[in-house]
């Protein structure tokens, strides 16, 4: 079993940065994969970014070159650096982990977290 509890939401206006940090309890962190989705109301959950055990990553085209997800094993910690906000990335954030090889799929995620909500005022 893992435990993921996410924190870092807050309201911030368009333009701005946050970082949401994912912090794992439980098994070992570094063996799982762990992934990034985030939820608007009315809307299916999206799939945001995806980090590898080895720390390859892959993201969204909506993201892309505006967010940045890492690791640090070492404080069983994942990470979403959010730059360049705009009002579209309003969502409650999730994080997730996977034993498997991570996909943009959430179903393909064992573990998740209760979210934290993430505000984009213009």
């Amino acid at each position: 079993q893992v435990q993921l509890v996410e924190s870092g939401g807050e309201l911030v206006q368009a333009g701005g940065s946050l970082r949401l940090s994912c912090a794992a309890s439980g098994r070992t962190f570094n063996y799982y994969g762990m992934g990034w989705f985030r939820q608007a109301p009315g809307k299916e959950r999206e799939f945001v970014g995806r980090i590898s055990v080895h720390g390859a990553t892959i993201y969204a085209d909506s993201v892309k070159g505006r967010f940045t997800i890492s690791r640090d094993n070492a404080k069983n910690t994942g990470y979403l650096q959010m730059n360049s906000l705009k009002p579209e990335d309003t969502a409650v954030y999730y994080c997730a982990a996977t034993s498997n090889s991570p996909t943009n799929y959430p179903t393909n995620y064992d573990y998740w977290g209760q979210g934290t909500q993430v505000t984009v005022s213009s």
